[in-house]
């Protein structure tokens, strides 16, 4: 554990962007309550990327952002939290949603049962990805996939497993590129 974290404190000091002097804002620095159920707890066997599915302003507050999507998650939608484990806005900034230890929650037809879902902010349908981004999701992916021993055949996106347009053609070009599949071969051979 030690030398993993090692190594992925060193993979970040090395990223030239804004996330990299502080790889993860947790739930309570950005003002997360918790209500977490039981029933809910599962086993990662699996990662899944989505897109936020909406247009997400560069200089949006992620944090007011996350509060919001809090409550309506709780209120509207009746779920336990944010649906999703680990959230990356558009400035590469990565936040801690909803705890790993409990399934995420889907607006479509996939048990997210096994599954640490991603989301990418932005609708990637229209917007473009931004690098920043895309070296947060591979800095995400990349512990994941050593955290909890996910294979690269097992890292996938939304579209994967329902019916639907997530995480946006312009998300899912980047991930058909010969950059994504070196990234994720190099997960296995390490």
């Amino acid at each position: 554990m030690k030398i993993t974290f090692t190594l992925f404190f060193t993979l970040l000091t090395s990223l030239n962007s804004t996330m990299a002097q502080e790889w993860l804002i947790n739930r309570a620095e950005w003002g997360s309550t918790d209500s977490l159920v039981e029933s809910y707890k599962h086993t990662i066997s699996y990662i899944t990327i989505h897109h936020g599915g909406e247009i997400y302003e560069d200089e949006k507050d992620t944090y007011e952002y996350l509060k919001n999507l809090q409550t309506w998650s709780r209120n509207d939608r009746k779920w336990i939290d944010v649906p999703y484990h680990y959230i990356i806005d558009r400035k590469g900034k990565i936040f801690e949603g909803r705890p790993l230890e409990y399934k995420g929650d889907t607006n479509t037809t996939y048990d997210p049962s096994g599954h640490a879902l991603i989301v990418v902010l932005g609708n990637f349908e229209e917007q473009e990805l931004l690098q920043d981004q895309i070296t947060s999701l591979k800095v995400v992916t990349d512990f994941l996939a050593k955290e909890k021993s996910v294979t690269s055949d097992k890292i996938k996106t939304h579209k994967d497993y329902a019916e639907t347009l997530c995480p946006g053609k312009k998300l899912t070009e980047y991930l058909n590129t010969n950059e994504w599949q070196s990234f994720l071969n190099g997960l296995e051979n390490e």
